[in-house]
This record gives structure tokens, sequence and C-alpha cells, in this order.
């Protein structure tokens, strides 16, 4: 298995409504073939090195990672997540 993890970071002029519908376009990619779990939310800590929201995938194996990040279903939403954020962060490791 591989795990995905990112951090989102929104910009100061990103509003409530623009981040809860981030968060719905990204939970409506766990049906990609190839994953095994997802899970996103928002930070609930909200300390000064907190980012917004996270997300968390559960790959079968790279090919899976490697095919998501090129499918039509999530290259639209990672272009929405770019145009609303100042940061975003990943890291992928077997798990």
């Amino acid at each position: 298995m591989l795990v995905h993890v990112v951090s989102f970071k929104y910009k100061a002029t990103t509003d409530e409504p623009t981040r809860a519908q981030h968060r719905e376009r990204l939970r409506a990619l766990e049906t990609i073939e190839g994953i095994v779990d997802l899970k996103v939310g928002a930070d609930l800590v909200r300390s000064p090195r907190s980012y917004d929201t996270g997300l968390v995938i559960l790959f079968r194996d790279r090919a899976a990672l490697d095919a998501y990040q090129k499918n039509p279903r999530h290259v639209p939403v990672s272009q929405f997540g770019v145009a609303n954020c100042d940061s975003i962060v990943a890291v992928d490791f077997n798990g």
C-alpha cells in the first residue's frame, strides 16, 4: 500500500463555502480506481503551524497513485486547490 498525504493552506481571501466545496470535491474522488481509502477534513487545532485541510489517500500501489495524478476527475480538483491555496504540501510513503 502507498499512503498519500496532502495538506492545504488556503489564501486569506478563500471563504468558508469555497473551502467546503474543495473538501467535497476531494471526497468525490474516492471512487477512482486504485484508491483503497480516502479521508479529508478541516483542521481542528488551528495552531500557527496548522494547515486548513488535510487529505489522506491509501492507494493499492505506486501505479495507482501515478494514474490518479493524471486522472481527468482529479486534475480539475487539483487545479481548484492550486487556485485557492497559498501552499500545498505532500508526502507519499509505503504504509
